[in-house]
């Protein structure tokens, strides 16, 4: 591969981890249903201690929720590989509903706004579900 481009990279320490993960913002959440598997984009927020999603969906037959119900370990990709500067960071664990209360404004700080497709702002809810983060690993580029 004499003519292929590349980058080194690096693990990242757990201080770089914990910096990265409190101020990205999105990311690809990989779930599973026996051999069939789901990703899909979403919103999280990380505060040191918890890791939080927010997931829309329109009903209970949600494949959403159908492969959050029946995902064991979930996988959350963030990652920014748009510069020379490029990271990412993949946490794993079980994933549920996160049950505290929780109002808009604080919402608001902790996500950014959500992004709408063809759905009517009054047909979207959320639930907010918790990754534990059973594993974390990180990497990132060196010169």
């Amino acid at each position: 591969m004499e003519h292929v481009e590349y980058v080194y990279t690096v693990g990242m320490t757990d201080a770089e981890v914990d910096e990265y993960l409190r101020t990205g913002e999105h990311g690809v959440l990989g779930l599973a249903d026996a051999d069939d598997a789901y990703a899909v984009p979403l919103s999280y927020h990380y505060d040191g201690t918890r890791f939080l999603l927010r997931v829309s969906h329109h009903d209970e037959d949600s494949d959403k929720r159908r492969y959050i119900e029946t995902t064991d370990t979930a996988t959350f990709l963030c990652f920014d590989g748009s510069t020379s500067d490029s990271w990412s960071i993949q946490v794993r664990g079980p994933i549920a509903p996160w049950d505290e209360d929780v109002d808009e404004a604080t919402l608001d700080r902790w996500f950014p706004p959500f992004r709408l497709f063809d759905e009517a702002v009054d047909e979207v809810e959320f639930t907010l579900y918790e990754l534990r983060m059973e594993s974390v690993v990180g990497r990132r580029t060196v010169e």
